[in-house]
C-alpha cells in the first residue's frame, strides 16, 4: 500500500512529491518538521560486504545492491531541499583492499557517474569530491571532473562523495596549504580555526549537522573529523544495501529529538545545576 504526498502538513511545506510512499514512510513523514530538517547530512555507507555475506553472494554483489541506496538517498535528499549531502564511498585505507575489489569499486563509480546523471540534472544536484583525487586512476579522475563540470551549473543540493578521503589526510593537506600560501612571506603568524576550515576539501558548506552510520558499527571511520565535531550521530543496525527511505526518514526525525547545546547550557538552567560529570558534554 502506498500513498502519495504533495499536500501542506502542519510540519511546514511538503517536500516536492517524493512519489508514492509507503505507510511507514508516511507516518515518519508526519513525524518529520521539514522546517527543521538539517543543513548537511553525512552517510558512512558501512554493510555491503556483510550484506552480501548473508546471502551467500561475492562482495561486489553488495557494493551493486549499495548504489540503489544511495540513489534513494540521494533523491530524496535533494528533494526534502537539504543543503549538502557527503556520502564516504572510498577511504584512503581501501587501497588495502584486493585488487580484483578496488578495480571493480572504480569502474562502479565511473558507470554510476555516467547513469546518474540524468537524475542529477533532474534534481539540480550540484556535485563535489573530497579526497586525493589526483592519485585515482586517470580514467576515474577524467569522469569525476566531467561530473563536477556538467553539473556546475545547478542550483540545488551539494552531493559531496569522498573519494580517496581520509580526515587525517584532510588536515594535512589544509595544513600544508596554508603553509603554501604562506610561503616566502616570513615567520608565520598562528593558524586559527577559521583558516583551516577554509582550507579543507568542505571549503564553503555548513559542517554536517548529522552523521548517519549503517551497520551498527560505532566508530566514525577518519571521516570528517573536523566537521562532525558537533554532529549529532544516528547508528542503524541496517545495513547500507538494505538502507531504504523509511530509515533515512526515521534518522531525520530522530535528529529533531536531539536538543543541540554545543557546548552551552539549556535555556532556563543555571551552571550550577548541570551534572559536574556531564558538564564538559554537549
Amino acid at each position: 500500500m502506498s500513498q502519495t504526498i504533495t499536500h501542506k502538513t502542519t510540519h511546514g511545506p511538503a517536500p516536492e512529491s517524493l512519489g508514492p510512499v509507503t505507510s511507514e514512510e508516511a507516518k515518519l513523514l508526519e513525524k518529520l518538521d521539514l522546517t527543521r530538517l538539517p543543513r548537511h547530512v553525512a552517510v558512512i555507507m558501512d554493510g555491503n560486504g556483510r550484506w552480501a555475506q548473508k546471502r551467500h553472494l561475492p562482495r561486489i554483489a553488495g557494493h551493486r545492491s549499495g548504489t540503489q541506496s544511495a540513489r534513494t538517498t540521494i533523491e530524496t535528499c535533494a528533494r526534502l531541499k537539504i543543503e549538502a549531502l557527503t556520502l564516504y564511498a572510498f577511504s584512503v585505507e581501501n587501497w588495502r583492499r584486493p585488487k580484483t575489489e578496488i578495480d571493480f569499486l572504480m569502474q562502479l563509480l565511473r558507470e554510476y557517474l555516467k547513469k546518474e546523471m540524468p537524475l542529477l540534472q533532474k534534481n539540480e544536484i550540484r556535485m563535489r569530491f573530497l579526497g586525493r583525487i589526483d592519485e585515482l586512476p586517470a580514467g576515474v579522475q577524467k569522469d569525476v571532473r566531467e561530473a563536477m563540470e556538467k553539473t556546475a551549473g545547478n542550483k540545488g543540493m551539494v552531493l559531496c562523495v569522498a573519494l580517496n578521503y581520509g580526515g587525517r589526510a584532510e588536515i594535512v593537506d589544509a595544513m600544508n596549504a596554508i603553509l603554501a600560501d604562506r610561503n616566502g612571506h616570513g615567520a608565520p603568524d598562528k593558524v586559527t580555526e577559521e583558516q583551516l576550515s577554509q582550507h579543507l576539501y568542505t571549503e564553503g558548506l555548513p559542517d554536517p549537522d548529522l552523521l548517519i552510520r549503517t551497520s551498527g558499527e560505532m566508530r566514525v571511520s577518519n571521516f570528517l573529523l573536523w566537521q562532525i565535531a558537533y554532529a549529532e550521530i544516528f547508528v542503524t543496525e541496517t545495513l547500507w544495501p538494505d538502507f531504504n527511505r523509511a530509515r533515512l526518514l526515521e534518522a531525520l526525525v530522530e535528529f529533531q529529538k536531539r536538543e543541540r547545546r554545543y557546548g552551552g547550557i539549556r535555556e532556563g538552567e543555571s551552571s550550577s545545576d548541570e551534572n559536574p560529570a556531564r558538564a564538559a558534554g554537549h
